[in-house]
């Protein structure tokens, strides 16, 4: 019986010496090499009694040998499990606990406060630092560089990925081979991957964005990858002439814009240019076009589904959209209270159907349930509509949906309005407690550098623009939005930093 995924994405590069990794000190790592040191480390997780079906929960910093634990999980039939490298100790507890690894691998700092967690688990704990050292790398280097690779099915579980946890406790969304499979398959085809293709990779790997569409699609696409650790914009600058595409998330653009050295010269020779992972803003998407003459092809996934849509490689990317559903991807928009299909243009919660879409959720049967339609919809809860071309634009998350004095409010249309306004970089828009109406619309705006917002002057910009109902009633600037790893605003922490709004004799209404 084969194993699907290792042999689509790395069976084919056995022994090539093509370039697989350019690395930040300008060394270079072969498809071979690569594989080799891949085949090591699987044979180190044999010896740590990791069975195919175990889980390696991995908090390491992004490296070369970092993605080579993932490859060796995948031909070891192992279940990969990246944590984000900024979650506490206290936080990762809970991952292990709930997901019960045999291995986990941290970075050699975190090893004292991780040892008794996975001693409490029952998992053996390795180390796996920045710079590729570490008791797992120590192992391998004494291990064969052949593995006999382990065979899979398609159904069979490759990797979970945590969601992100914004209400309540985060939940283990479970990924098939199949799933990472055709999903690579169908970005490789949309957009017209090849092995010519050198991807700037400035992304974190713990994240569907910088392992599953970056990773899976140069690795079956024969690409390489210009693997830095993280976006600097002088790295990225300097590295961009070497490249053909670039995958990033908005910030990576944001701060391209701001920096002078970055002309239409310098991006003259690229192909591609996407961006996804949080909403990019109209304004950047402009500006973006009018530097370089590339319009960013923005798309649309999460964390259950992997990729859903795209903009068109060759078509219109059209600005604040995310595009069509990719090849064997179905979707819909639903009202959720009756549950009945929405006709185009109304907006409503997206459902998903498609060889992309997760398994279930890790020992959740019942959430698991609940999430998916009997015909086999998952329930995304994100707000979208469907316009009358038929691309698909976000407006929001169903739970960040408010409702005020019994009207709902979806946070994006409000929050489109503010961003067109004279001084505004961005915003994020809110429900806050309010003891009249239940919730009240609160903006939160960042200026423009060198900018003043003027809260009275910008309500009364707006006052005729959107329904009474929909108008924030209080405005407040501040330097910067939260943000995850991803680039996603975290609404949650400016819920809770501006919950008393309303609240006492100092409140209005």
């Amino acid at each position: 019986m084969a194993n699907l995924l290792y042999d689509a994405l790395f069976a084919p590069h056995q022994g090539s010496e093509r370039p697989f990794l350019h690395l930040e000190d300008g060394s270079v790592l072969s498809y071979g090499a690569f594989l080799k040191l891949a085949a090591r480390i699987a044979h180190v997780l044999r010896d740590q009694r990791v069975a195919p079906g175990d889980r390696v929960a991995v908090q390491a910093k992004k490296s070369p040998e970092a993605l080579a634990l993932y490859a060796a999980c995948i031909q070891a039939g192992a279940i990969f499990l990246p944590l984000n490298t900024a979650y506490t100790p206290n936080e990762v507890e809970y991952f292990i606990d709930n997901a019960e690894p045999r291995l986990v691998v941290c970075d050699g700092a975190s090893r004292a406060a991780l040892a008794p967690i996975a001693e409490k688990a029952g998992a053996r704990l390795l180390t796996l630092n920045g710079d590729g050292g570490g008791t797992l790398t120590d192992e391998a280097a004494r291990k064969p560089e052949r593995f006999d690779t382990v065979p899979c099915r398609g159904d069979d579980l490759a990797a979970f990925l945590y969601t992100s946890g914004t209400t309540g406790r985060s939940k283990g969304a479970m990924l098939t081979q199949d799933n990472l499979l055709s999903n690579a398959k169908s970005l490789v085809e949309a957009w017209r991957f090849t092995k010519g293709d050198v991807l700037l990779h400035a992304l974190p790997i713990f994240h569907t964005h910088g392992l599953f569409v970056a990773g899976n699609v140069i690795l079956l696409a024969g690409g390489s990858m210009i693997f830095l650790p993280a976006f600097k914009t002088d790295e990225v600058i300097g590295w961009l002439p070497k490249a053909t595409s670039m995958m990033g998330v908005p910030t990576f653009y944001t701060r391209l814009l701001d920096d002078p050295r970055f002309t239409k010269e310098l991006a003259s020779h690229m192909r591609l240019f996407t961006s996804g992972s949080a909403p990019l803003l109209a304004e950047t998407h402009i500006a973006f076009e009018q530097r370089t003459g590339h319009r960013i092809l923005e798309r649309y996934g999460m964390t259950e589904t992997n990729m859903t849509t795209s903009n068109p490689y060759e078509g219109e990317r059209r600005a604040g959209t995310v595009g069509f559903p990719l090849p064997d991807v179905e979707i819909r928009v639903v009202d959720p209270e009756t549950k009945k299909v929405l006709p185009q243009g109304e907006i409503g919660v997206l459902e998903v159907r498609g060889p992309n879409v997760f398994k279930g959720y890790w020992r959740m049967p019942e959430k698991t349930k609940e999430e998916f339609r009997e015909d086999g919809f998952f329930i995304t809860g994100d707000v979208v509509t469907i316009d009358k071309d038929g691309y698909v634009q976000i407006v929001g998350r169903a739970k960040d949906l408010i409702i005020s004095g019994g009207f709902n409010i979806y946070p994006k249309e409000v929050e489109l309005l503010l961003d067109e306004q004279e001084g505004v970089l961005e915003s994020a828009v809110i429900g806050v407690p309010h003891p009249d109406f239940g919730e009240s619309v609160v903006g939160v705006v960042v200026p423009k550098n060198g900018s003043v917002v003027e809260e009275e002057k910008l309500l009364s910009v707006i006052h005729d623009k959107i329904a009474r109902f929909k108008q924030p009633k209080r405005i407040f600037s501040i330097d910067e939005l939260p943000r995850n790893a991803m680039g996603k605003v975290q609404k949650q922490a400016l819920r809770e930093r501006f919950a008393d709004t309303f609240r006492g004799p100092a409140g209005g209404n």
